[in-house]
């Protein structure tokens, strides 16, 4: 009889978190009367948006980053990402003492290419309508014999990631449903490993925009399924296909996927200003918009939702809330 083991597990987690403990923030939980009556529960909001770099990506960058050999660390990090994992990736090599080169997409938002630019990365664009990004940043990291930390298809990463959601649990105890953005399914396999191997009854619920369906399709497929590279405003999930590690746990762990609209994702964006005071970028907010709309159907007595990050400039912001009114 063959098994197959895990590419991460509770303990993986944990390890991240005493790494992490000291480096990466321990994020707010936000509460709010308001939206409790809205969705009828009680709601905890796990605020990935006051994390350094403004997103939850630093967990899983630092995490890996950190655990490079001294030689690796003197050659150089490579990555390749939309924006968050950029910014992260970039200000983990600063942390530790060394360079980062970062594969970005020709159309990232400009605030993202600034600050990863700040932390001190040399950025490398590309097509991603046309262009592969793994490709690009494999050959790039092996021309210039960089070590490649991808934004979710490694294990140091998912485990780094999880350390939210075991955070949220510590502060606020056992929960009945997690609600999670999903992407190449990082964040929503670190948190499923953490929310499982704690409480095996709680759900694990992810969303995607509409036009990025690549983790619903796949779940419902029982294979890795591609769709051509969505146009969303949630740039953070514009992928088309879920990782090969990230999927192997969440074809196991994560009960359903959801998914949400352009408009409803901007509408979440409008209520997380107006009523909880917070900022939150359109991929961030599609656990809410889920929420606010009922895609995620019925839901228990306690709810934990991670808002994954705030990334996105005034003026963009602006444009958002004002359009679909």
């Amino acid at each position: 009889m063959t098994t197959t083991t895990p590419p991460i597990t509770l303990d993986d987690v944990r390890d991240a978190a005493a790494r992490l403990k000291g480096v990466a923030h321990r994020t707010p939980v936000l509460r709010s009367r308001t939206l409790d009556a809205l969705v009828g529960t009680e709601v905890f909001l796990k605020c990935e948006n006051f994390q350094r770099v403004g997103a939850f990506k630093f967990r899983g960058a630092y995490n890996a980053a950190s655990r490079l050999s001294p030689e690796q660390l003197a050659r150089g990090i490579a990555a390749y990402s939309s924006g968050n994992h950029a910014q992260a990736v970039a200000l983990a090599a600063r942390e530790l003492g060394t360079s980062a080169v970062i594969v970005m997409p020709e159309d990232a938002p400009p605030s993202k290419r600034d600050a990863t630019l700040g932390y001190g990365a040399e950025i490398v664009t590309y097509d991603r309508y046309t262009g592969d990004r793994v490709a690009i940043g494999e050959a790039l990291a092996a021309e210039r014999g960089l070590a490649l930390i991808p934004p979710y298809e490694h294990p140091h990463v998912m485990a780094g990631q999880g350390t939210a959601a075991l955070e949220l649990l510590e502060e606020v105890g056992e929960l009945d449903a997690l609600i999670t953005p999903v992407g190449g399914g990082g964040l929503i396999a670190g948190s499923a490993t953490v929310v499982k191997g704690l409480h095996p009854g709680a759900r694990v619920i992810g969303v995607e925009p509409e036009a990025g369906d690549d983790t619903k399709r796949s779940l419902e497929a029982g294979r890795r399924i591609s769709i051509p590279v969505p146009r969303t405003i949630a740039d953070g999930q514009a992928l088309h296909t879920p990782g090969e590690l990230t999927f192997s746990v969440n074809r196991r762990l994560v009960d359903e996927i959801a998914l949400v609209g352009d408009d409803e994702i901007r509408e979440a964006m409008r209520f997380a200003f107006e009523r909880l005071k917070i900022v939150v970028e359109p991929s961030g907010a599609t656990p809410l918009a889920a929420l606010l709309t009922g895609r995620v159907g019925a839901l228990p007595r306690r709810v934990g939702v991670i808002i994954s990050g705030g990334n996105v400039d005034a003026r963009r912001f602006a444009e958002l809330c004002a359009s679909g009114v």
